[in-house]
């Protein structure tokens, strides 16, 4: 998926962030790219949302780049232990902890955690092969014109390869698994009449969705 959009010239990094940045590409934790974020981060400017959640805290790098947008409430849900310690160190040296409610559990399970809060945002950035079980589960806790954003919705340029059975073929089985249901979740998503869906060449690719 090629991107045609500049968004990272409008993102600036702590020394906390850059440590962090350096951190996954060392150890190969996957995080949101810096196009990826720059919009996402526009999103946060724009709809101003009191409660986000986040579905994939990793290492808390996302979460606290959306706390500090606009001082949002940053619900994150993370299953993997090595993360949990990391992020709980990371929310704590970015002074966070009273923004940042970090829940450690899978998130197919997480649901009576979160369900007493209205959100109005939802971040979704987590194991690919879920996102609609993800959306399906959570999106009753969005509000009307609250907004839906998932990220990796080109799973690294696979998805496209569903249109090409050779090259799609050559993938490992486990790999077109996924490949299909990214794809599925595309259609899914464009098909939903209860949101209004873009998707877009930025990053790896993100969907934004406005619940009707």
């Amino acid at each position: 998926m090629k991107n045609n959009i500049l968004f990272s010239n409008s993102l600036e990094f702590s020394p906390l962030e850059e440590e962090l940045r350096e951190y996954a590409k060392l150890n190969n934790v996957p995080i949101i790219q810096d196009e990826g974020l720059a919009m996402l981060e526009m999103v946060i400017r724009l709809y101003k949302p009191k409660n986000i959640l986040e579905i994939g805290t990793a290492i808390g790098y996302s979460a606290i780049r959306m706390a500090k947008v606009c001082n949002s409430n940053v619900y994150t849900i993370e299953r993997n232990e090595l993360m949990e310690n990391e992020a709980i160190k990371n929310v704590s040296k970015a002074n966070l902890s009273n923004n940042i409610h970090l829940i450690f559990k899978d998130a197919l399970e997480a649901y009576d955690l979160v369900s007493n809060v209205e959100f109005d945002m939802i971040f979704i950035d987590a194991a690919k092969a879920q996102y609609m079980k993800f959306f399906n589960l959570y999106t009753p806790l969005l509000k009307k014109g609250g907004v839906v954003v998932c990220d990796n919705m080109a799973f690294h340029g696979l998805v496209e390869l569903i249109n090409d059975e050779k090259a799609y073929m050559e993938q490992s089985r486990s790999v077109r698994g996924l490949i299909r249901k990214m794809a599925a979740f595309h259609d899914e998503l464009l098909k939903n009449d209860d949101y209004y869906t873009s998707l877009f060449e930025v990053g790896d690719g993100i969907a934004i969705s406005v619940k009707k």
